[in-house]
């Protein structure tokens, strides 16, 4: 059975941060796995953002892989392209997506992170990143610009470092920030600070992202998302 993934920040034991890397052929020396937006770029602009870092393949994590704002990052055209220029490309979204059909992921109408944690479809989609890991640099790819507006950061980066990875976030200009400064920025701009002397910094930063989430998940249903994943 698979076990749900754990947001507590902690590493598999036994499992240093050199060690987990080492023998993984194809992971550039800084070992860190890369996020990306595809925002509104064009397409040989969003490549050179991969180029950049080194990325060899992409993990599209959007439940729903099209865009009207952006057509030319829907699945096919974004596939073609990318495979056209030696860059893989995978489709993991139905399991890492934020809009899933399984309606027990629902509050409200709102997609509960904690819950999509704990489903072994998240689980069986980290394991196909992890395993696609070995041989090349994969950047899990959503849509939205900012880190921290979108998924990828507040629910997928988490899972994966809490799996032993070094996570950072290309931005739209190429900037490259790590994930623990991203945190730190959520926290900042959310007001929850982290050194409070009567709880962890853990803590402090489970309670900034799940302000983040009330703010950013999708709000529908199960049977809303899987409706508009069949959309041709």
């Amino acid at each position: 059975m698979s076990r749900p993934v754990r947001f507590d920040g902690a590493r598999r034991s036994g499992q240093s941060r050199a060690g987990l890397f080492a023998t993984r052929p194809g992971v550039a020396p800084n070992g860190a796995m890369l996020t990306v937006g595809h925002s509104n770029h064009e397409p040989e602009v969003f490549l050179r953002l991969l180029s950049a870092h080194g990325v060899s393949a992409v993990a599209d994590v959007r439940s729903t892989p099209w865009s009207r704002r952006a057509p030319q990052f829907g699945k096919r055209a974004l596939s073609r392209f990318l495979k056209e220029r030696g860059v893989a490309y995978a489709f993991p979204g139905r399991e890492l997506g934020a809009r899933p059909d399984d309606s027990s992921c629902y509050e409200n109408g709102r997609a509960r992170y904690a819950r999509l944690a704990g489903r072994p479809a998240l689980r069986s989609g980290v394991e196909r990143v992890k395993n696609g890991a070995r041989k090349h640099r994969i950047a899990p790819m959503c849509a939205e610009r900012e880190p921290l507006e979108c998924h990828r950061t507040i629910l997928v980066a988490r899972a994966l470092e809490a799996e032993g990875f070094d996570v950072a976030h290309i931005h739209a200009d190429g900037r490259l920030e790590p994930h623990r400064g991203a945190v730190a920025r959520l926290c900042a701009s959310v007001g929850v600070g982290r050194d409070d002397m009567f709880r962890s910094a853990g803590e402090a930063e489970a309670e900034a992202f799940a302000l983040q989430e009330a703010r950013i998940a999708w709000r529908g249903s199960g049977r809303a998302a899987g409706v508009a994943r069949r959309r041709p």
